[in-house]
């Protein structure tokens, strides 16, 4: 069994083969991504996003560390939680954040209406497509590692 320190089994060690396949669908998430003109900071706000709503620790420390690589500022990721509250995003990015909102917290009728328009005001149909297989595909990896209690590490 593939046992983490809390006792969970991982499930990506434990079950590969479909580990693999969802990171299938990451690599063609990144493809659809940059074929519809989404830069690296873009995507790594949605993954962030999606990240803090989820509560995932371990997903959170990864693409923070991302985003920064991608050239976002601290600044910019410290204020990510309150993005609407923070002149420090685009209209563009404003728009694909609440469509991974909306995508996320999937129960919300209302607010996914709200975010879908404003994505079909602000985005192209490729970037809204894109922006919505970025963040369902982060909620798969929020999943897997908060299912398995993934460890965050010291950076070092």
């Amino acid at each position: 069994m593939a046992a983490g320190p809390a006792g969970r089994v991982f499930v990506d060690k434990q079950s590969p083969k479909a580990y693999h396949a969802l990171v299938e669908t990451a690599e063609a998430t990144r493809a659809v991504a940059a074929e519809a003109g989404l830069d690296r900071r873009l995507v790594e706000l949605v993954n962030l996003r999606v990240s803090q709503l989820n509560g995932c620790a371990y997903c959170l420390d990864v693409h923070t560390r991302a985003a920064l690589r991608a050239g976002d500022s601290t600044q910019r990721l410290g204020v990510l939680a309150a993005w609407r509250d923070a002149d420090l995003f685009t209209a563009r990015e404003r728009a694909a954040l609440a469509l991974a909102e909306a995508t996320t917290r999937i129960a919300d009728a209302d607010a996914q209406e709200v975010a879908y328009a404003t994505a079909r005001a602000t985005l192209t149909d490729d970037e809204i497509s894109a922006v919505v297989w970025v963040a369902i595909t982060m909620n798969a990896f929020n999943r897997v590692s908060i299912m398995s209690k993934h460890p965050v590490r010291p950076a070092g």
